[in-house]
């Protein structure tokens, strides 16, 4: 199964009652496990969280982390990317040549990398 397929099968699981806007992302990690993460809203909507913070929550939970591969998946017009802070969040466990890929569950895909979609992230060494 393809990280796409894997991500449009939890997607199912997102709990998006407000927006309706279903989010599926899968990763695979350093160690060839693939991790999962939905969308979960609240009625405070900026608490929510996103589908690949909930992926790396679970990369990390399962003792991984750097990040290989990146999907993920939503019900739109056209491939959406991650929001900023998820940008970020990829960022800091995966390389700049990361292949990311962005799909819908029309059968739209684009692929890209993790610097595309963050050029000049913060690193770790920006912090000292």
């Amino acid at each position: 199964m393809s990280l796409v397929e894997d991500a449009a099968r939890v997607r199912e699981n997102a709990y998006a009652p407000y927006s309706r806007f279903k989010v599926g992302a899968a990763i695979r990690a350093g160690s060839g496990q693939v991790y999962l993460g939905v969308n979960v809203e609240n009625a405070a909507y900026p608490e929510g969280t996103c589908a690949e913070a909930g992926a790396i929550a679970a990369m990390i939970a399962g003792g991984d982390t750097r990040i290989d591969e990146i999907a993920v998946i939503a019900d739109a017009p056209r491939p959406v990317p991650p929001c900023g802070g998820c940008r970020q969040k990829l960022a800091e466990f995966a390389g700049g040549g990361v292949k990311v890929t962005l799909a819908t569950t029309r059968g739209q895909a684009m692929e890209t990398t993790v610097a595309d979609l963050l050029p000049g992230a913060f690193a770790e060494t920006d912090m000292a």
